[in-house]
């Protein structure tokens, strides 16, 4: 059964950007490549999703993760210079969609037929070289902000994925990212905890006037990464009204946390019930990391989401709990805090 979801998470734009052709006609056309594209999309049941900004990529170069020096900040000003240019790929995958894909600027954008795209920003690094563009992107689509990538810089900490490891590793929140929090507050953009260490977890739900949302992270009971979350900080999401997309990159579902392939969904559907149990199954949604991680061999591309729909039936939740999960949760959470 194909069912309409609103993926947390994908990094369809970054690969886009990075790889040769027209990324407009490869998006809208279908490609062989990558986890997304439209005719995928259609086909997975994709009705929404956060098109996420993500700049200076430490991957170049190298094919282990885990050789990256994750302290080394990003360029601020190389981070500009790419982000105008994903903003720009997605304004113009709406332009030639014809309707088929629209930026969701108000919670109105996000019902209908298409595709609804959020803009997203996967670490505020743009906004350190020039403040100026939170305005400009906000103008452009922007209405979710990641304040870090997993690397510090100037407005907060994230953490690396060296595994096991705990999620408390750092400082909070600077002096201009509690600032960054209330601008974001004041122009209804989301706060992404994804990728951001406890102790700026902390701080900004200390702050949040909206629900917290983790747009794609996991459960830290079930696999010791630091890229996933405490029981703790899943209750606060959970009393916050927010959500916490699953991440299905294999290395953050697994209890070894292996990069390996041949995981079973089911690994996936057990972070969901973890998420349900500790803070309801009001705060689970899904948040894929298509494009930007590694997938499990039975989930190769989102026209396969119809088999871990599957999956979370298998592991006990109902018809009206799946729609919640696939779509609802988010489409109450972003509308919820776009209208503050």
């Amino acid at each position: 059964m194909r069912r309409a979801t609103f993926d947390g998470h994908i990094d369809v734009l970054s690969r886009l950007v990075e790889t040769d052709g027209d990324p407009v006609r490869r998006f809208l056309d279908g490609e062989a490549v990558g986890h997304v594209d439209l005719p995928r999309a259609t086909a997975g049941g994709l009705a929404g999703a956060c098109f996420a900004v993500f700049t200076c990529n430490p991957f170049h170069g190298t094919v282990d993760p885990h050789a990256v020096d994750y302290a080394v900040p990003a360029d601020p000003q190389r981070a500009v210079a790419e982000a105008l240019a994903q903003a720009a790929l997605l304004v113009r995958i709406e332009r030639a969609a014809e309707g088929r894909v629209r930026i969701a600027r108000a919670a109105v954008d996000l019902d209908g037929p298409g595709i609804a795209a959020v803009l997203h920003l996967e670490g505020a690094e743009p906004l350190d070289a020039a403040p100026d563009a939170l305005d400009v992107l906000h103008a452009a689509g922007l209405r979710s902000l990641g304040l870090v990538w997993s690397r510090p810089n100037a407005f907060a900490t994230g953490v690396p994925f060296a595994f096991p490891g705990s999620p408390d590793q750092g400082p909070g929140l600077t002096d201009r990212g509690r600032a960054l929090v209330r601008a974001c507050a004041e122009r209804g953009i989301v706060v992404d905890l994804s990728h951001l260490n406890e102790r700026g977890f902390w701080d900004v739900a200390a702050r949040a006037e909206a629900p917290l949302v983790a747009s794609h992270s996991g459960a830290h009971a079930l696999c010791p990464s630091p890229r996933n979350l405490t029981d703790e900080q899943l209750r606060a999401i959970g009393a916050s009204g927010g959500l916490l997309g699953i991440n299905f990159h294999v290395g953050f579902v697994r209890p070894d946390g292996r990069d390996d392939v041949d995981t079973p969904l089911a690994a996936v559907a057990a972070h969901a019930v973890h998420v349900a149990d500790v803070a309801g199954v009001e705060a689970l949604a899904l948040g894929s990391d298509f494009d930007g991680a590694l997938m499990p061999t039975d989930l190769p591309d989102v026209a396969a989401l119809p088999a871990l729909h599957a999956a979370l039936a298998k592991a006990g939740f109902s018809e009206d709990e799946l729609d919640l999960i696939a779509y609802r949760n988010w489409r109450r959470v972003l509308e919820a805090t776009w209208m503050r």
